[in-house]
């Protein structure tokens, strides 16, 4: 009996999921995404999320993920950790 297909197969599906498990979040817009959006970014829950926009709302749209600094609450050690993840476009 053969098993070097099924071998190969293992190989592949491990090699699949493990690429997965390293994937990166997406990306968040702090200038359009929602409060339950906004609540997955690390260090912010939905309290948090709700001044993003009624900040934003009453501001205009942040310049710079920098700028996220302004909402209070929310410091730069939390912009620091979030920094890959949030965009201003």
């Amino acid at each position: 009996m053969n098993r070097t297909p099924i071998l190969a197969t293992l190989v592949l599906l491990f090699s699949l999921l493990t690429s997965f498990a390293h994937a990166n979040p997406a990306a968040i817009n702090i200038n359009t995404a929602d409060v339950a959006t906004l609540a997955e970014l690390t260090g912010i829950g939905p309290s948090k999320a709700e001044a993003i926009v009624a900040y934003r709302e009453a501001n205009g749209p942040f310049g710079t993920p920098q700028e996220l600094t302004k909402v209070k609450g929310i410091g730069e050690r939390t912009v620091e950790k979030n920094a890959e993840r949030i965009t201003v476009e």
